[in-house]
């Protein structure tokens, strides 16, 4: 009873072996696999995979900030379109990245708030990536927060304050490999947020835990941030595993 609430097995990363690690992270107890969409261009992807395994993926439709540059309003309208004539559920991957460049800050705002308000219209929960721009996001989802609007902070890296600032937002902090780091600094507060409001993910191929570090991540490797999450709140896996799965199962509505 697993959800893996972020991987992107649709990318070409496992174009030669995308059965075995789906049949791999089963055996593991992965019974769902929420994917997000990246930008125009990935979405035909995705929507390949979702076909192909129509029983297991929860597929999310959004523009990734890494991917808003001149035309985002082209790729944002393509997105609309998707929401408007498919079932998805929820919004994303979308949000605010500054690491890589700082050139459509303005731009990446717009394409978040508009994103986010239709979350809020269609009553669809919201996958937030932050990567040095918390007081950027957390401007923007302060301005729009609603009863209908409500998520999870896909990868979430930050500090306690900022921890309870999300969950005070009504939204989930999704767990990765990071926790598994010696410099992740995550695993040093996290008992301190209630488990009601964590969900597991792996954000596959990206971030492996450890002992994959480095590696290409799958989501097989789920298990080793259960493990750790287990440790930190001193619970038996099993019990966690169940108490997350309804967590994820009530943020995605499946």
């Amino acid at each position: 009873m697993i959800v893996d609430t972020h991987t992107h097995i649709f990318v070409a990363e496992f174009d030669e072996d995308r059965h075995k690690i789906i049949e791999r992270a089963q055996y593991e107890g992965v019974e769902k696999f929420v994917l997000p969409n990246i930008d125009s261009e990935s979405i035909e992807r995705l929507k390949k995979t979702v076909a192909e395994y129509p029983d297991d993926m929860l597929p999310l439709m959004g523009l990734h900030p890494t991917s808003v540059k001149e035309n985002y309003q082209e790729d944002l309208m393509m997105i609309k379109s998707e929401l408007n004539k498919e079932k998805y559920y929820g919004i994303g991957e979308i949000g605010i990245d500054l690491y890589w460049d700082k050139t459509y800050l303005k731009q990446q705002q717009d394409a978040f708030q508009q994103q986010l308000r239709w979350a809020k219209e269609k009553g669809l929960p919201v996958s937030i990536h932050i990567r040095d721009a918390f007081d950027e996001v957390f401007e923007i989802v302060e301005q729009e927060k609603s009863s209908d609007l409500f998520g999870v902070f896909h990868c979430f890296t930050g500090t306690l304050a900022q921890a309870k600032r999300a969950i005070g937002l009504d939204f989930h902090l999704g767990i990765g490999g990071v926790l598994t780091f010696k410099n992740g600094k995550i695993d040093r507060f996290l008992q301190e947020i209630p488990v009601q409001h964590i969900v597991m993910e792996t954000d596959a191929p990206w971030l492996a835990p450890v002992p994959f570090r480095g590696k290409r991540n799958e989501p097989s490797y789920i298990k080793y941030i259960l493990k750790k999450l287990a440790e930190i709140y001193q619970m038996k896996e099993h019990e966690l595993e169940c108490v997350i799965y309804h967590n994820s199962m009530d943020l995605f509505d499946f």
